[in-house]
Order: C-alpha cells, then sequence, then structure tokens
C-alpha cells in the first residue's frame, strides 16, 4: 500500500523506493566533506592559524622581530664633520640627490603594502609579516626624517627635499614608474587570471625594481662613499635598512613562489615578457638618476660601472624570479661584494653597532640577494 502525505492543498502519493534505486543513490553521510583549501590569492580573510597553510612567512616574520633596532642608534655627528670639511663638491651634490630619493621611497612602498598587498594575500601568517614589514617601512621613514634634520638644518631646503618628486626629473621618472603600478592593479577582489596577473606585476614590481633596483642602487653610493672613510652614520642606518629590505624582497619572493605553485597557469610567456620590459624600464630610470646624481664627475665612480651594476641586479632579480638573465653583465664594484649587516666595526676602526637582538649570518651580492 502506498504512502500519502496529507497538505493543505490536496493528497499526493508518494511510491516506495525501489532497491536499487536506493542502492544507486545513497544517504549523505552525517560527516560533513572537507572544505576544498583556498590559494593564496583566493578571495577572502582568511583567519586560521592552526593548523597553519604557510609556516615560511610565520617563520620570516619571526626573524624580522629578531632584527629589530632603533633609529636613536645612530650618530650622525661624525657625518656633520665630512659634510663641511671632507666632501667635494660632485659628492655633496651626489649626497644632495641621494637624500632627496629617500625622503619619499619608503612612504612610496608603505602605501603600496595598505593599498594593494594587505588585502589580497589571503594569508595570515603573510599578513603578520606585513604588519611587521610596515612597521619597518615607517622606521626607515624615521630614519631618512632624522637624516634630513641633521644633514639639511634650513627648513626650506629640507621643504624642496621632500618635494623632490614633483621638483627633480630624475626623481619624478622614477616615482612616475612606482605609482604606475601602484595604481595598476585596480580594485575589487582577484577573481580572474588577468586581475591575478596585474597583482603579480604589482608585487614583481615593488619587490624586485623598488625595494630590488632603486633602494639597492642608494645602497652601492652610500657603501661607495663608506669605503673612502666618509658618511659612517649614514652607512651604519643603512645597513640596518639594507637587511630589512633584503627580507621584504625574500617574503614577496616566497609569495611569488608560492602563487606559482598553486597556479602555475598564470606564469605563461605573456608574464614573463612583461615582467622583463618592467625591469628594462625600471634600470632605465634608475640610470636616468645616476646620470643626474653622478653628473658633476664624482672620482672613482662612473656612469658607465654605475650602469653595469644595475644591469648585473637587475639580471639577479630576473633569476631569482626563474627567467633568464637579461643583460649579461658583471657587478663593478668591489666594495659591494659583500657586506656584513651584522656588526658594523671595520678598517676605519668604528664603534661595532649590532641589532638590539642578534642575528647570525651575512648578505652576499653575488648570491640570491
Amino acid at each position: 500500500m502506498a504512502l500519502t502525505i496529507e497538505t493543505n492543498v490536496a493528497v499526493v502519493p508518494v511510491q516506495p523506493i525501489a532497491p536499487e534505486a536506493a542502492s544507486a543513490t545513497p544517504i549523505a553521510s552525517a560527516t560533513p566533506t572537507a572544505k576544498p583549501e583556498s590559494n593564496i590569492l583566493d578571495p577572502g580573510f582568511n583567519l586560521t592559524l592552526r593548523p597553519m597553510r604557510y609556516p615560511q612567512f610565520f617563520e620570516m616574520y619571526k626573524d624580522a622581530i629578531k632584527n629589530t633596532w632603533t633609529v636613536e642608534e645612530i650618530d650622525f655627528s661624525d657625518d656633520l664633520t665630512d659634510l663641511d670639511r671632507k666632501l667635494l663638491p660632485a659628492e655633496k651634490h651626489l649626497i644632495s640627490r641621494l637624500v632627496a630619493f629617500f625622503a619619499t621611497g619608503d612612504s612610496i612602498v608603505a602605501n603600496n603594502l595598505v593599498l594593494n598587498l594587505y588585502e589580497h594575500i589571503n594569508s595570515p601568517e603573510a599578513r603578520m609579516y606585513l604588519s611587521r614589514q610596515l612597521y619597518e617601512e615607517a622606521l626607515h621613514v624615521q630614519f631618512y626624517l632624522n637624516l634630513l634634520d641633521n644633514y639639511i638644518p634650513d627648513a626650506d631646503e629640507r621643504a624642496a627635499a621632500f618635494a623632490a618628486i614633483e621638483c627633480i626629473p630624475s626623481i619624478r621618472a622614477k616615482a612616475e614608474f612606482c605609482f604606475k603600478w601602484m595604481d595598476s592593479v585596480g580594485s575589487g577582489p582577484l577573481v580572474t587570471a588577468d586581475d591575478r596577473k596585474r597583482f603579480l606585476l604589482n608585487l614583481v614590481c615593488f619587490a624586485t625594481c623598488i625595494e630590488g633596483l632603486f633602494f639597492f642602487a642608494a645602497f652601492a653610493y652610500v657603501y661607495f662613499l663608506r669605503s673612502k672613510g666618509l658618511l659612517n652614520g649614514l652607512a651604519a642606518g643603512t645597513n640596518w635598512v639594507f637587511r630589512d629590505e633584503s627580507m621584504h624582497m625574500n617574503f614577496a619572493l616566497e609569495v611569488i613562489h608560492t602563487v606559482r605553485s598553486e597556479e602555475p597557469e598564470l606564469f605563461d610567456a605573456d608574464l614573463s615578457e612583461q615582467i622583463t620590459a618592467m625591469l628594462e624600464e625600471a634600470v632605465e630610470a634608475e640610470y636616468q638618476f645616476a646620470e643626474d646624481l653622478l653628473g658633476e664627475g664624482v672620482p672613482g665612480m662612473s656612469t658607465a660601472d654605475t650602469r653595469s651594476y644595475l644591469e648585473f641586479v637587475a639580471d639577479q632579480r630576473l633569476m631569482q624570479l626563474g627567467l633568464p638573465r637579461r643583460y649579461g653583465s658583471r657587478n663593478p664594484f668591489s666594495f659591494m661584494e659583500l657586506q656584513d649587516v651584522q656588526e658594523l666595526s671595520n678598517f676605519f676602526e668604528r664603534t661595532v653597532s649590532a641589532y638590539q637582538v642578534g642575528v647570525a649570518g651575512e648578505v652576499t651580492f653575488d648570491e640570491d640577494f
């Protein structure tokens, strides 16, 4: 006899289920199926730290904490004597341009971190590192602000340094390069492959072109002067900034490596060509700055050698991204072959400075840096 279900409308007969139909359509298990793991660029706001999906970013966060330093540790007193009595006019011009770039460089990076990276990298471990990086960018801004206050006591001249991205063509060209890629991501979640490629290009730009090329060129000018026994306070602070920036770049490269492992189809020939073209554009922008900065003839540092150094660094960045070299240039600056960023006691017999929390190891320029 067929079962019936009474409703407010009618009586509907319900037929028994045949035994073979019952076996073909089993009842759903009471145990819920596991939710598929999302990729690091999938839209959302993942808060789960246990189990930890990306422990490598948590380890990077902990390493960054060990690198804590403060601006107050840096002594500029000898630098002021160098600026007043030892630097040649061409070297003073170099410093004036370099300080003008420093005035806003890290603020641009910090803005991109807040506007683009934090929103789209959907990993709580990675966001912990980004929070630490934002603190470090602010620390760098404070360092360069302190540098300007010491190097340029005149308020009007300091204001001119902060206006350099509007007033000095070679610095404006670098700023425009940064802003172009900062604005390239667009708004909203990264839904399509094109959305994610635009984000990857932004991440590559700020890691390899800005932090990994523009800043590394600036470091070279500082270390060149240090090799002549000049501006050791600036060099001491730069060593700390150098370690931070290297870690920022390595974090971004690890994010890129993670995306490549999760979505290899994004890394096609078109993306590779765009990355290579981007680095070529960055080399040209930085070389324009070098021509300006070295334009008065700095003894011991030529524009030709500087271009070779920029091309060498660009090749290093391409290889770190798994791409072939573009230039095949060598590193002409022997003073950049090895920088020990743990302790700055050197042949100038300076006082040893170290991080508040010690970190062992060295950073070499002929390897992954």
